[in-house]
């Protein structure tokens, strides 16, 4: 290779090298240049020990104390009908009058025979005494006025049967049975149900069966009635587990005076367990749930301001729109309750308590 070569080579190294140098600091200068992310905004809420008193939760069905669909047990048409769509009845007020005519007309002649055979009874004892009849006579005697007597009675039981009456207190629903409908035995007439007090069933799991005894109190709310609380007590306790689902039903007896709440509508109870206990409570949505562990962004002073500082928390029960933290931070710290989608540790932040998320212990429906 000539020495003119190796010159010619050399100046295209050179060449090289000044262009890759003044591309990198060309480089450097619009890095330098670039604008720099501003802090997050974030609002905080500082974790602070709360009285907690420790809850068992369920939701539950309402269903009556006694409810039952009112049918006739014999069939016949309405002459009457005694009650109006919504009314409450008492045990033993008429509902339906069916149409009886022919039936009591069968009872008077079956009492008018029952009467005949009484007399000849009576006459024949008479006729014994002097030995006019044999004493045959008058045990056949005493057996057909028993026969009448029976009769009779069968025939005012069927009578009874054509009222049709309450089988116990309660409201009635709403009826399309109308005066000269014609019924079948087992026709449905009406539904009639006790709801002060109603009963409540729930489940709760077989871990939590030993907080739970009867007359233990329980408190309910329903979507339908915002915040207002029902209150009732433990009833019923099922001997048994359900194989299926681990689960034990519990039963509970809940004041309904007003006859607000009604068979059939699901509600939200509620049972305090034993003594008052003092946790760490941070609003629900500080909390960051992922499948390695539950994390929260605490807030600290850095060296150019406040930044973010990712920390696992062990949380416990929940309660309305609160958690309690078992570990993972102190009292007094203040952690990130909104905003933390786009932080990582090391973060900076600025904080704005304008807006703040719920974080109240009985959280009750926005709309009115």
């Amino acid at each position: 290779m000539t020495k003119r070569m190796l010159i010619m080579l050399g100046g295209v190294l050179a060449l090289i090298v000044v262009l890759g140098v003044g591309f990198f600091l060309h480089i450097q200068k619009l890095i330098a240049s670039a604008p720099k992310p501003g802090p997050q905004t974030v609002s905080t809420a500082v974790a602070k020990q709360e009285e907690w008193q420790p809850q068992l939760n369920s939701v539950g069905t309402l269903s009556a104390v006694h409810g039952v669909d009112v049918s006739s047990e014999v069939a016949g048409q309405v002459r009457n009908v005694a009650f109006k769509s919504g009314q409450d009845v008492r045990a033993g007020e008429v509902l339906v009058q069916l149409n009886a005519d022919s039936d009591l007309a069968q009872l008077r002649a079956l009492q008018a025979a029952a009467e005949l055979a009484a007399t000849t009874l009576k006459r024949d004892r008479a006729q014994l005494a002097a030995q006019g009849v044999s004493q045959a006579q008058v045990d056949a005697d005493a057996a057909d006025l028993k026969s009448k007597t029976a009769q009779v009675a069968q025939q005012a039981a069927l009578v009874a049967k054509k009222t049709i009456r309450a089988p116990f207190s309660g409201r009635v629903g709403i009826t399309s049975v109308n005066p000269g409908q014609y019924l079948n035995p087992g026709d449905k007439i009406v539904t009639l149900q006790t709801i002060d007090p109603i009963y409540v069933d729930f489940s709760l799991p077989q871990r939590q069966i030993g907080q739970v005894r009867m007359g233990q109190a329980v408190s309910l709310k329903s979507d339908a009635f915002g915040a207002e609380v029902f209150r009732g007590r433990i009833n019923a306790i099922s001997p048994k587990i359900d194989p299926a689902t681990r689960n034990v039903q519990v039963e509970a007896t809940i004041a309904n005076p007003k006859r607000k709440l009604l068979p059939g509508m699901f509600a939200n109870t509620t049972i305090d367990v034993g003594s008052k206990q003092r946790h760490l409570t941070l609003p629900q949505t500080a909390i960051t749930y992922n499948p390695y562990g539950s994390t929260v962004f605490i807030v600290k002073q850095g060296k150019n301001g406040l930044e973010a500082q990712q920390s696992f928390v062990t949380t416990g029960d929940t309660r309305g729109d609160q958690v309690a933290i078992l570990s993972g931070i102190k009292e007094g710290q203040e952690v990130v309750t909104s905003g933390q989608l786009k932080l990582k540790t090391g973060t900076p932040v600025t904080v704005n308590n304008s807006v703040q998320p719920a974080n109240s212990p009985n959280p009750t429906p926005q709309e009115h």
